[in-house]
């Protein structure tokens, strides 16, 4: 994905917090990531490319497009980023892959509660808060509680038999004043579910009694003159307030639920979907659909519903809408919520519709502007050129080499003005020896179009050659070759003066320099210099790396491309356990190639 690719979709980009992805041609998730702002954090990715790390290029170059969800607040970005990272696990993304999930605060059910931190949320009757995505918070909020509501953390079952019978002693917590002492009779069942209670304050934000209780507590400090202690309790206080954690993302209330959310305009019905499971978010799917004149919002969500759950292959028994559907025989039950966690996830469900309807409004609008614009540009590139046909269907030709080593070349495709990157097609040079830019160009040509006969393939109306009158000329000797002269239109273009060569003429034409139709073949022709100059770059890089290993004792030329295929790169080759290249080549090529990484 290029600099000019983002800029197509960066107005239509939200300055909110969300989580992006970044994905390949096949859809695959690459990279998942968080931001305060999505907006600044897309545009840093195409701003100074070459300062960021090989890494993120290399990324960047395989991108082909960019998905993003909103989200309230960063901390929820950062929760569902989380989530995201487990399900896909993006090649690109280096931290939260080891199935570590965030910490939440856990009061068991017991007769005498503990409250304890945990990563796990069991179904077993306890009560859970969270999830946090500070671990220093979290232990600062346990360690206030704990000092202000003096709990036990034994694990001990105290029943009331237990406690009756004497069955425990008293221990040090006791004594330094860290529990009352429950297991031995010393605190009331009643006493110590008065504290569990006023913790459940704390941790839901409920802090009205809990202020009242702190500042008494401070200005009895103070009146003492204890002012270092009245302080202390101030920043304790400030400390809850601020770490006080809830998600829209993420909620130990929830467990498998989808939500659907849906808004439309005159033509067009626009869906958005949530897959909950285990109380975590985990996929977010939005969906245009094409209204019918008759066609109403709930008829249309029931109609789509079982459709995305078959093919997100859900079977959450709860589905939550935000008005009753006319559905039949289903396998789930469906909710409209009105309070809670429930109607947080709906609204965030309806939030991304919206966002995607806006942004669907948008596009649609932009590529109605491309259209007629492309038009007129390809109109006037006709006049221009004289040209019998409308350049719908527009190639050019490019070649690399440095000093004739790994010559390359490329041939880009633009239809309706705009490039066809599917169409893209790169080719080493096999015929011609040494830094002969003429020959190579009449092979790639000639390569190109016989090959687009043979699969029967349309023709372009104009074909662009990066040169002068050499290139061109070679290039029409391919034509020739394939008795196409009649059928294609051929045009070089010089850089130094931006002159352009047609067949039989000795004498270039000049174009208005402020020209669309000179833009436009600008543009194709440094498109087709930026993928050849990629193309021979990655070709120069295996060769390096090919040599380096083609160097070792026992590997030759298709034994390193075996390598390299598999694991990626030469740093992942030689970080490689000797299982991992032994199931590649063998035991005793991969104990050479262990031999070789270590000097």
């Amino acid at each position: 994905m290029t600099s000019e690719d983002f800029k197509k979709i960066a107005d239509d980009l939200p300055v909110l917090p969300g989580v992006y992805k970044f994905l390949d041609a096949e859809g695959t998730v690459l990279y998942v990531g968080k931001a305060r702002r999505l907006k600044q954090r897309l545009s840093s990715y195409f701003t100074s490319m070459e300062k960021h790390a090989a890494k993120t290029r290399i990324m960047l170059r395989k991108a082909v497009r960019i998905e993003y969800v909103i989200v309230d607040t960063e901390a929820d970005a950062l929760l569902l980023e989380n989530s995201l990272i487990k399900k896909y696990q993006p090649r690109y993304n280096l931290m939260l892959k080891d199935g570590k999930s965030y910490s939440y605060i856990c009061i068991k059910k017991e007769r005498f509660p503990r409250v304890l931190i945990t990563r796990k949320v069991v179904k077993d009757g306890s009560v859970y808060f969270g999830p946090y995505t500070s671990k220093a918070r979290i232990k600062t909020m346990l360690e206030l509680l704990r000092r202000l509501f003096p709990l036990r953390s034994c694990s001990y079952n105290l029943s009331e038999k237990n406690i009756k019978s004497g069955k425990f002693k008293l221990c040090l917590e006791y004594h330094i004043k860290n529990c009352k002492g429950p297991c031995v009779g010393l605190e009331s069942e009643e006493e110590y579910h008065e504290k569990i209670e006023q913790i459940k304050n704390i941790l839901q934000g409920h802090f009205a009694q809990v202020k009242k209780h702190f500042t008494a507590q401070m200005q009895a400090f103070a009146e003492r003159l204890e002012f270092e202690k009245a302080q202390e309790i101030k920043l304790k206080l400030q400390a809850f307030e601020d770490y006080q954690s809830t998600s829209t993302v993420v909620s130990p209330s929830i467990r498998d639920v989808d939500v659907f959310s849906i808004c439309s305009d005159e033509t067009h019905a626009y869906v958005n979907y949530l897959k909950v499971v285990h109380g975590a978010v985990i996929h977010v799917y939005s969906q245009e659909l094409i209204k019918n004149l008759d066609n109403e919002e709930g008829d249309l969500l029931a109609f789509v519903i079982p459709e995305i759950r078959e093919r997100f292959n859900s079977i959450a028994p709860e589905v939550l809408v935000s008005a009753p559907l006319p559905l039949k025989m289903t396998d789930f039950r469906v909710v409209v919520p009105k309070i809670g966690d429930k109607k947080k996830l709906l609204e965030l469900s309806q939030k991304n519709v919206r966002f995607f309807m806006l942004n669907q409004q948008k596009s649609r609008a932009s590529q109605q502007r491309r259209q007629i614009s492309s038009e007129r540009i390809l109109r006037t590139l006709q006049k221009d050129l004289h040209l019998q046909e409308l350049p719908l269907h527009i190639e050019c030709f490019d070649n690399s080499n440095i000093q004739g080593s790994e010559p390359v070349a490329a041939c880009v495709v633009f239809k309706n003005a705009r490039p066809s990157k599917k169409d893209y097609r790169h080719f080493n040079i096999k015929t011609v020896q040494g830094p002969d830019d003429f020959a190579s160009m009449e092979e790639v040509v000639y390569r190109r179009y016989r090959g687009v006969l043979e699969r029967g393939e349309p023709l372009p109306q104009l074909v662009l050659i990066d040169g002068g009158k050499g290139q061109l000329n070679a290039a029409l000797k391919a034509i020739k070759r394939l008795d196409l002269a009649e059928r294609i239109v051929l045009v070089g273009i010089a850089k130094r003066l931006e002159e352009l060569f047609l067949p039989g003429d000795s004498i270039p034409l000049y174009l208005d320099k402020k020209s669309e139709s000179l833009k436009l073949l600008q543009q194709l022709r440094n498109e087709a210099h930026r993928f050849a100059i990629t193309f021979h770059r990655d070709q120069r890089s295996r060769r390096f790396t090919r040599t380096a290993l083609t160097e070792i004792p026992g590997v030759g030329e298709k034994t390193a491309q075996k390598l390299l295929k598999h694991f990626g790169s030469l740093k992942r080759l030689k970080t490689a356990s000797e299982e991992e290249l032994e199931a590649v080549v063998g035991k005793a090529l991969a104990l050479k190639l262990i031999k070789a990484f270590e000097v």
